[in-house]
């Protein structure tokens, strides 16, 4: 196949999208393919612009507005030549327009095989309020929440203190903060307003963090994430021992099945493509509570999804190709 991979971007999650190209193009190379590497603020790399961009890591926070304002805009109009003869793109984007539908939606419309979900699912993905209530819907447990503006007595009456205020649409937990006072409540709403204008307050569910994997319409192992702090947040998610994953997660084969079924609920609610993971905490009583579901996961080999499909005896070579070609079967 010849396969274009779309990486960075100037979202919050630029650094994180690098990495995962960083994986996946050698990955599909390995299995024989032809692979481009486009970068969506600034074209298709040459083989020396590649390999310096690709050879950085994920900092301990993301990049600040001022670096990402620097960055030009979306390169895909002046890529649509080299994606023409494509057999399929593969999205390596997180966040921001690469996964809230928008991309998406210029490549449907320009007739390309693209991996993850349509532009429709993408961006009910990305919108935590309208996936709650789709969770909801299809009997998913989901912790109680708000959206602002709202009060600390309102807070008070719906789920009490601590809760989590984050923005709706953005992810690697940017902007969240865990409020256990009323008096810290506005400050966390304005951080969470530097990244979106629609904010979320949600009940805080303390306990396991558990994730599940979805490949084509199945549910991979169960994972934990197990970290030092109270959240899985942008650090512990991309430093070196910052945070233990355990694949398959420590769980009576009863409970595991039992969340998985919950997952592949969540994500087929949102009418998700051939692969998403879907995130959850599992609570003192041992309840489930799903968080969000990712319709483009990081896509590095030791990312959360990788690491579930290795625990199924999928390598990650192997993972790259049947995404690639699971959009190619949906085009």
């Amino acid at each position: 196949m010849k396969i274009a991979v779309l990486f960075g971007g100037n979202s919050e999650e630029r650094d994180v999208s690098i990495a995962s190209a960083a994986q996946v193009l050698p990955a599909l190379r390995s299995r024989g393919h032809e692979v481009l590497a486009i970068d969506t603020a600034s074209g298709r790399l040459s083989a020396d612009a590649e390999q310096r961009l690709l050879a950085g890591g994920v900092a301990t926070e993301p990049p600040s507005a001022q670096a990402l304002a620097s960055i030009a805009g979306s390169a895909l109009t002046s890529a649509a030549a080299q994606l023409r003869d494509v057999d399929v793109v593969f999205l390596a984007l997180h966040g921001g327009a690469g996964e809230d539908g928008r991309v998406q939606a210029v490549l449907d419309l320009a007739g390309l095989a693209f991996t993850g979900s349509n532009h429709i699912a993408s961006a009910a993905a990305m919108d935590k309020d309208l996936s709650k209530r789709l969770f909801r819907a299809v009997g998913v447990p989901t912790p109680e929440w708000l959206m602002a503006p709202a009060s600390a007595g309102e807070v008070e009456r719906a789920f009490g203190w601590p809760c989590v205020v984050k923005p709706n649409r953005q992810g690697s937990t940017v902007g969240l903060t865990v409020v256990r006072e009323p008096a810290a409540l506005d400050g966390a709403i304005a951080l969470a307003r530097c990244f979106d204008t629609e904010v979320m307050l949600e009940r805080f569910i303390p306990g396991r963090e558990l994730t599940v994997g979805i490949l084509e319409g199945e549910a991979l192992p169960v994972g934990e994430i197990i970290v030092r702090g109270e959240v899985f947040d942008y650090e512990a998610k991309y430093q070196p021992g910052a945070a233990r994953e355990v694949f398959p997660a420590e769980l009576a084969a009863s409970v595991a099945s039992a969340l998985q079924s919950l997952a592949l609920r969540a994500h087929h609610a949102l009418k998700l493509g051939a692969y998403s993971r879907i995130d959850f905490r599992m609570d003192a009583q041992g309840a489930f509570w799903c968080l969000e579901a990712n319709s483009l996961p990081g896509m590095t080999a030791n990312s959360l999804l990788p690491q579930a499909a290795r625990a199924a005896g999928i390598s990650f070579p192997e993972l790259c190709e049947r995404i690639c070609r699971a959009a190619l079967t949906r085009r």
